[in-house]
């Protein structure tokens, strides 16, 4: 039985782990908490997970809280009009909905990680509660046939150099903050179905709203991107959880206020329900060299970290996992080497780099040619439906987003 250590137990590490102990794999799990200190924690991300991501937890049955989460059947987009809050709240320049065509849904990473790493271990597996050096690895690395590193943060991240190529950002390009709340009302729009809304607030930032599934039920993510520096950037040292959701309030009375129209009840789910901070958007050279000369393979955002603009971050970790998963089952007996660790991880690149090419787009202010197709959408429901079901299979954009030719034939085919 081949043995395989997996390093961080997030969406990627956890369903790993398990895929492969399904198919009879000795799996030797790692995390920095246990599940109990996971679940009454702080809130560690937003996620809305699509189709195909949902499908692949529904592949090796992990989907447990698939009839309690919000089914999302919705994406919808507003756009405040330039400078419009200068004297006063923003006013809409274009609100839409697309209609996804398989529902997305979001579970908090609490509640999912947590339920995940207990279900690991009853199956037997070998869950060792303990934060990971690079020493540690080089140990592992000799008795393990394989090591995957999927713990995105700290020490081991910085085994995996950055490919400078695939990188073109250095420095964050958000400011995140992030608030759970419950007593959120719906959307006039829509009041009969859930969607995700993304509000762009041009040159200042977006809000994200989200509904999910958390420690007490049903809630919403209220997610905040700031530009650096500008008027959104203002969550950095607020540790106060009621500060931070004042302020978050504060900002979406000014710049999105037909969201804080639905918003004036909120509350915190729990005291952990805040969180903030940046990071660069980076692309990592998959393959780690420990100091004894043992490799190991790293997963998801260790080497592909986008942005979280375009809600890409668990569905990537969902179909990275899936696509290692299915490379590690299609090597059988062979040794993993270096030229397979590279074969995988190019594997998953043909996705991914979809993904990291439409993030790195919309990070950037808008050409002229995407505006005409985001304000086109409002009056062309398949133009909103197609942008909307892109975010399950961002390689769509590649035909009518980039090229302004593409978006005006595109365009032109639906008047």
């Amino acid at each position: 039985m081949r043995k395989i250590l997996v390093v961080g137990a997030g969406q990627s590490g956890l369903q790993l782990a398990l895929g492969l102990q399904s198919h009879g794999y000795e799996v030797t799990l790692m995390s920095n908490r246990t599940a109990d200190e996971i679940r009454s924690g702080r809130v560690m991300s937003t996620q809305c997970m699509f189709h195909t991501a949902l499908q692949h937890e529904r592949d090796l049955q992990l989907n447990f809280w698939e009839s309690q989460a919000p089914k999302i059947e919705g994406l919808g987009v507003s756009v405040a009009a330039p400078g419009s809050w200068a004297e006063g709240p923003a006013a809409r320049a274009i609100d839409w909905v697309g209609r996804l065509d398989g529902y997305a849904q979001s579970v908090d990473q609490r509640v999912k990680m947590a339920g995940w790493m207990e279900t690991f271990a009853q199956r037997g597996g070998q869950l060792v509660i303990h934060g990971a050096a690079v020493s540690d690895l080089d140990y592992f690395s000799r008795t393990y046939d394989l090591v995957l590193v999927s713990a995105g943060k700290g020490e081991l991240v910085s085994m995996f150099g950055r490919d400078a190529s695939r990188s073109p950002y250095s420095e964050p390009q958000r400011a995140l903050a992030v608030s759970y709340v419950h007593g959120l009302g719906p959307r006039p729009e829509h009041p009969d179905y859930d969607a995700v809304r993304c509000n762009l607030v041009p040159g200042v930032g977006e809000l994200f709203v989200m509904p999910t599934l958390t420690t007490s039920g049903r809630a919403d993510i209220l997610f905040w991107e700031g530009i650096p520096g500008g008027p959104l950037d203002v969550f950095n040292g607020v540790k106060d959880p009621a500060e931070h959701l004042s302020l978050t309030l504060e900002l979406m009375e000014r710049y999105t206020p037909w969201e804080y129209a639905r918003a004036t009840k909120v509350e915190l789910t729990d005291a952990g329900g805040t969180l903030a901070g940046r990071y660069a958007p980076t692309v990592r050279n998959p393959i780690g060299r420990l100091p004894g000369g043992g490799l190991v393979l790293g997963v998801a955002d260790v080497v592909v970290a986008n942005d979280p603009i375009t809600g890409q971050g668990s569905n990537s970790a969902a179909k990275c996992a899936a696509s290692y998963l299915a490379s590690i089952l299609e090597r059988g007996e062979k040794e993993f080497d270096e030229e397979w660790m590279q074969g995988t991880f190019d594997r998953y690149w043909d996705t991914a780099r979809h993904v990291t090419k439409w993030t790195n787009a919309m990070l950037a202010p808008p050409p002229e040619h995407v505006l005409n197709l985001i304000g086109a959408a409002g009056q062309l429901q398949p133009a909103a439906d197609r942008f909307a079901n892109a975010f399950d299979d961002p390689s769509d954009f590649e035909n009518f987003f980039y090229e302004p030719e593409k978006t005006a034939a595109y365009l032109a085919s639906l008047s």
